[in-house]
């Protein structure tokens, strides 16, 4: 690291007040592997992935980074990192193979295990509830689309808080439910690979009623730790000032931010423009009951950002950060480019002053409904080779890091745009290279490089980055 960098880490690790968390987050399915072992039940993405087509090249999720045998060994490289806590998943299927009935006990001495590392390595459990991967036989009773499914993630979210609420500092209830509902179950992207565009609302009600009905669930556990969620947010913009541009972008906006957060914070779903309230009729009459259980008090709030959204009019699919799929067809508006900024190795837009822009539009919104907030997502990924055998050059990951919590501090320091948010902390996407979902094993965004043949882990120079910011921070507040 040049003198350059180690004056930059120490300025920008200046800026960390004492009690902000560093972090790094992952996901079960995408590091976990052994479906077979320890008793996991198949969910649906274990379905979607054997169907020809839905995975870039064929991947499989079989392994993955085979983290459920070498968690011992990724617990010493965040031990190492020096980060304060580990955001990662407990994966539903490992803990209740069928979705209902018995709990395995198998996974949940695994996650046990997972805990005390974290512990005795001095790194604080952020355990999210469900990221994505719903118990198979669950799937197929219709997932998130059956309202019954609310209700079993709530039995399972007791299960689990009566395990771990003892040591458990943060609990997520969901992970981007705007991804499951968008990427999932309306342009079919993602499991369970429905194409149901606007008609796939209803998925957006009842995992909001999981969520609702979990932290009830967490709390009457009496779990020690802190309750929250964490969804996908971010601006959209029209790409002109004509006026079906701003409609749409309003439309996109409700979609993509508003129908998630408004009734999680504000207890009532966003009215949409008149003209485009027939996309909307799936989601029904909801019942004042429904809305009081999504509106519950919480103590934290989530955001993933990775990109700004820029809504045309118009059918040209391609042109999506998330890319295409024959649904995108059927919509009168694509995603159009931000030719300003450079881009990651999935095309999207690095764009680290819209975080802030971000954070002001959700105080703006929420106003004293927003609760503190931890940016529990940020970070790229970039082309990398396969196979490494010394050191892992990624400049652009170090500057996109830096860049993005950088101007997060900005927008939250007295003076900055958001200076009235409440920011606890920033975790990095993610620990090690993993299954990047229906890119399978094309996308790294690891701070650590995994050689999928070997499973080796290197890390790379964001790596040593990253810790050397943590370093330099606990040096600044270490008294004497």
């Amino acid at each position: 690291m040049t003198v350059q960098d180690s004056v930059a880490v120490r300025a920008l690790a200046a800026r960390l007040g004492p009690s902000f968390a560093l972090g790094v987050a992952s996901a079960a399915f995408q590091i976990e592997g052994s479906l077979s072992a320890g008793g996991r039940g198949p969910s649906g993405w274990d379905a979607f992935a054997e169907k020809p087509g839905s995975i870039l090249d064929g991947h499989s999720p079989a392994v993955a980074c085979d983290h459920y045998n070498r968690a011992p060994e990724d617990v010493e490289l965040m031990r190492a990192l020096g980060i304060d806590s580990y955001r990662f998943s407990l994966s539903w299927p490992r803990i209740q193979p069928g979705g209902t009935g018995p709990f395995n006990h198998a996974g949940l001495d695994f996650y046990d295990r997972l805990i005390d590392q974290l512990l005795g390595a001095g790194i604080s459990p952020m355990a999210t509830l469900y990221h994505w991967d719903t118990p198979l036989p669950l799937e197929h009773r219709g997932g998130w689309m059956n309202r019954s499914t609310a209700e079993r993630f709530a039995a399972y979210s007791a299960a689990a808080g009566r395990r771990f609420g003892d040591r458990v500092a943060q609990w997520v209830t969901l992970n981007e439910p705007v991804s499951v509902t968008l990427n999932g179950y309306a342009l079919g992207l993602h499991a369970p690979g429905r194409g149901l565009l606007f008609d796939a609302l209803p998925s957006v009600h009842h995992q909001l009623l999981g969520h609702g009905l979990a932290v009830q669930a967490l709390r009457s556990e009496g779990v020690s730790g802190s309750v929250g969620v964490t969804n996908l947010h971010s601006p959209v913009r029209p790409a002109t000032g004509s006026v079906t541009d701003r409609l749409l972008a309003k439309v996109f906006d409700l979609v993509m931010n508003r129908v998630y957060a408004d009734p999680i914070l504000l207890g009532r779903y966003p009215r949409p423009p008149l003209i485009a309230r027939p996309w909307f009729r799936s989601l029904g009459k909801i019942s004042d009951a429904d809305l009081r259980t999504i509106h519950q008090p919480l103590d934290f709030y989530g955001v993933n950002y990775y990109y700004p959204v820029k809504i045309a009019t118009g059918r040209r699919p391609g042109d999506s950060p998330a890319g295409t799929a024959d649904p995108l067809l059927k919509v009168p508006f694509h995603l159009a480019e931000f030719p300003e900024y450079g881009t990651t190795g999935f095309g999207w837009p690095v764009a680290p002053e819209h975080l802030g822009v971000l954070l002001r539009e959700l105080k703006d919104r929420y106003g004293e409904f927003l609760p503190p907030l931890y940016i529990t997502e940020s970070g790229a990924s970039f082309p990398e080779p396969e196979h490494v055998s010394g050191p892992i050059a990624d400049g652009e990951r170090i500057s996109y890091l830096a860049a993005h919590l950088g101007h997060a501090l900005d927008a939250t320091s007295p003076g900055g745009i958001a200076e009235d948010v409440d920011l606890l902390g920033y975790y990095v996407w993610t620990l090690m290279d993993n299954f990047e979902w229906a890119a399978g094993y094309s996308q790294r965004f690891g701070l650590v490089h995994v050689d999928f043949q070997t499973l080796k882990r290197t890390p790379k120079d964001s790596y040593y980055w990253y810790q050397a910011l943590s370093r330099a921070r606990k040096a600044r507040t270490v008294p004497g």
